[in-house]
C-alpha cells in the first residue's frame, strides 16, 4: 500500500552511485535553466519574481516523493501562469500581498482537487479534453502570452487579457515607446532566437558532442540574463528608465497555510478546476512521452497525487500553481536524469540561488525575462495544426478553431471551458449517429464486408446490419429509426441480423430500444437475430428478459448466421 502511494519506495531501494551522479548532473543543468524561467513565469502571473523561485523548491521535493515519472520536471509553466494571472485579475485586487495570497489559494485549491481526483482514480477524466481542443488552447495561450510580453520589450504600459484588449492597449501607448528598453529587449529576443536555431548546429560543425551542444543551446536564457544584467548595471540603464526586477528578497520562503476566506475560495474554484485539468493533461502528455522512450510507464492516477502534492507544497511555501513543464522535462531527460531525485536536487540548487544569488538579480531587466517567455512560448504555437485538422476532420477543426478563437477574444477560462464542453458535445454527436454498414459475404470466405465497398454475396431474405458503436441513450433512437427505414424499404426481408463486433456496451435506454425493435419486427413478420456479441455484452443481456423475448437467435459468428438463415441453393 505504501509503495502504491509513495513511488519513492520503489526506486530508492535500487538507488546507486551511477543514478546519483546522473541525477546530480541533470539537476545542475535544469537548475541553470529553471532560475530565469521561474522569475519570468512569476512576472507573467502578475506576481513578484521571488514567488517563481519559491514555487520551484518544495513542489519539486513533493513530486519526488509522490510522482511516478522518473524524468518529469515540475515548476511554474507558461500556460498555467497565464491562467493564474487571468483568474487573479478578475478579483480586482490592488494590494500586492492580497495578490500573492490569492495565488497561494489557487495553488492550494488546485492541489486539493488533483489529490481528490487521484484518490478517486479519476485520471481517465482528462481523456474528455480532446487533443484538437488542447492544441487550440495551447496555441492561443502562446499567442496571448507573447502579446502580453510585448509591453516589456517596448517599455510601455499596456494591459488586457484578450488579444484585442492587449493589442488596443499596445497601440494606444506606442507614442511612449522607450528606446533603451526596446534595444535591450529586442537584442535579447533576437539573441535567444538565434541561439535556439543556430547555436547547436554551429557547435556540432565545430566538433562539439551533440548532447553537449544541445545543452549549451538551451542555456541561452542564462547567458542573456547575465549579459543584459551586466549592461544594465554598467551603463546605469535603470536611471534611464529601463524597468528592472529590483530587490528580490533573499532567504527561503516562510511556511504558512493560506487563509481560509470562503468568498475568495468560491471565486477561484472554477479557475482552480481548469488549471488542475490543463496542468494535468500537459504534465501527463510529457511524462508518457518521455517514459515510453525508456520503456517505462507512469500511473496517471499517481500523477494526480504527485502534482496535487506539488501544488499544496507550493501553496504553503508562498508559490503559485505548478505542473510538469515540457522544455525543462526534456532537458532533464536528455541530461540523463534517472529518478525523481533529480528534481529534489534541483530544488536544492534553487534554494541555494534564493539564498545567495538574489542580490545579483536586482538589475535584471524585465525586458530580458519577457524575451525569455516569448521565445519559450513560440514553441507552443502550432498554427499549421489548423490546416492538418481541417483536412482530416471538419468537426475536430471546429472544436480547435472555436477554442482558439474564444481563448484569444474572450479569455483563457472561457476558451478552455468551451473546449471541454465542445469535446463532450462532439463525442455525443459522433456516437449519436453511429457508423453502420449493410454487409454481405465475400465469396468463398467467412468474411463479411460493406456492400457499398466490396463486391459481396447477399440474400434478399436477409439484412445484416453491422453497428460500429456501443449502444447507449444518445444513439438508441437513431438505431430504431434506421432499422425501421431499412425494413420498410425492402418488403422481402424475413431476417434482420444485428452484427455487433464493435458493440462494447448496451445501456438501459438502448436495451429498451432493442426490445421495441424486436417487437416491431416480430409484428411485421421479421425475426431479429444477433451475431458476434462480445462476452461482457452477453453477460449484460442475460441479466435482462431480452434474450427470452428475442424472436430470433444469437449466433457466435456472422458466418454461422449466414449458413443458418440464407435461402437454400
Amino acid at each position: 500500500m505504501l509503495q502504491r502511494y509513495l513511488p519513492i519506495l520503489q526506486w530508492l531501494k535500487h538507488y546507486d552511485r551511477t543514478a546519483l551522479s546522473s541525477d546530480v548532473v541533470a539537476a545542475l543543468i535544469v537548475t541553470i535553466m529553471l532560475i530565469p524561467q521561474s522569475l519570468a513565469y512569476a512576472l507573467l502571473a502578475g506576481l513578484p519574481a521571488q514567488v517563481g523561485l519559491y514555487a520551484s523548491i518544495l513542489p519539486l521535493v513533493a513530486y519526488a516523493l509522490f510522482g511516478s515519472s522518473r524524468t518529469l520536471a515540475v515548476g511554474p509553466v507558461a500556460v498555467v501562469s497565464l491562467m493564474t494571472a487571468a483568474a487573479i485579475a478578475q478579483l480586482g485586487l490592488t494590494q500586492l500581498n492580497d495578490v500573492i495570497a490569492a495565488a497561494m489559494v489557487l495553488a492550494l485549491l488546485s492541489g486539493l482537487i488533483l489529490i481528490v481526483m487521484g484518490l478517486l482514480r479519476l485520471g481517465m477524466l482528462a481523456n474528455f479534453l480532446s487533443h484538437p481542443v488542447i492544441s487550440g488552447f495551447i496555441t492561443a495561450s502562446g499567442l496571448l502570452i507573447a502579446a502580453s510580453q510585448l509591453r516589456h520589450i517596448l517599455g510601455i504600459e499596456a494591459e488586457g487579457h484578450t488579444l484585442l484588449s492587449i493589442g488596443h492597449s499596445l497601440l494606444a501607448n506606442v507614442p511612449q515607446l522607450h528606446i533603451p528598453t526596446l534595444l535591450l529587449g529586442s537584442g535579447a529576443l533576437f539573441f535567444l532566437l538565434a541561439v535556439r536555431r543556430y547555436l547547436k548546429p554551429w557547435l556540432q560543425q565545430l566538433g562539439v558532442n551533440p548532447s553537449l551542444a544541445d545543452m549549451l543551446s538551451k542555456a541561452g536564457p542564462v547567458m542573456a540574463v547575465i549579459v543584459t544584467t551586466a549592461l544594465t548595471w554598467g551603463l546605469g540603464l535603470e536611471q534611464q528608465g529601463v524597468s528592472v526586477v529590483g530587490l528580490v528578497p533573499a532567504g527561503l520562503p516562510q511556511l504558512s497555510v493560506p487563509h481560509f476566506d470562503a468568498a475568495l475560495w468560491q471565486q477561484l474554484a472554477l479557475a482552480a478546476v481548469l488549471i488542475s485539468v490543463v496542468g494535468f493533461v500537459e504534465s501527463v502528455s510529457v511524462a508518457q512521452t518521455l517514459a515510453a522512450k525508456r520503456r517505462q510507464r507512469i500511473d496517471p492516477n499517481q500523477e494526480l497525487l504527485g502534482l496535487g502534492s506539488a501544488n499544496v507544497a507550493s501553496a504553503v511555501s508562498g508559490g503559485l500553481p505548478v505542473t510538469g513543464g515540457f522544455s525543462r522535462s526534456v532537458v532533464n531527460f536528455d541530461a540523463g536524469a534517472q529518478t525523481p531525485a533529480a528534481g529534489a536536487f534541483t530544488a536544492v540548487g534553487i534554494a541555494i540561488a534564493t539564498l545567495l544569488l538574489t542580490p545579483l538579480m536586482y538589475f535584471l531587466p524585465k525586458a530580458t525575462l519577457a524575451a525569455t517567455i516569448i521565445v519559450a512560448v513560440l514553441s507552443l504555437v502550432d498554427l499549421e495544426a489548423l490546416g492538418r485538422t481541417w483536412r482530416y476532420s471538419r468537426s475536430d477543426f471546429a472544436a480547435m478553431f472555436a477554442t482558439l478563437l474564444l481563448t484569444l477574444l474572450v479569455g483563457v477560462e472561457v476558451g478552455i471551458g468551451s473546449g471541454v464542453v465542445l469535446s463532450v458535445l462532439l463525442l455525443l454527436y459522433r456516437t449519436s449517429k453511429p457508423h453502420y454498414a449493410v454487409v454481405g459475404r465475400v465469396a468463398g470466405t467467412e468474411h463479411f464486408r460493406n456492400v457499398e465497398r466490396v463486391q459481396v454475396e447477399t440474400d434478399a431474405r436477409l439484412l445484416t446490419l453491422r453497428v460500429d458503436e456501443s449502444l447507449y441513450f444518445a444513439n438508441a433512437r437513431y438505431l430504431e429509426d434506421l432499422i425501421t427505414e431499412k425494413v420498410a424499404a425492402n418488403p422481402a426481408i424475413e431476417h434482420l441480423i444485428l452484427m455487433c463486433p464493435a458493440v462494447n456496451g448496451i445501456d438501459a435506454s438502448a436495451l429498451e430500444s432493442l426490445e421495441a425493435i424486436n417487437q416491431r419486427l416480430q409484428d411485421s413478420g421479421v425475426r431479429l437475430h444477433l451475431s458476434e456479441v462480445k462476452g461482457p455484452v452477453m453477460d449484460q443481456l442475460k441479466r435482462s428478459h431480452f434474450l427470452q423475448q428475442l424472436s430470433g437467435q444469437v449466433f457466435m459468428s456472422q458466418y454461422d448466421a449466414w449458413c443458418a438463415l440464407r435461402a437454400p441453393d
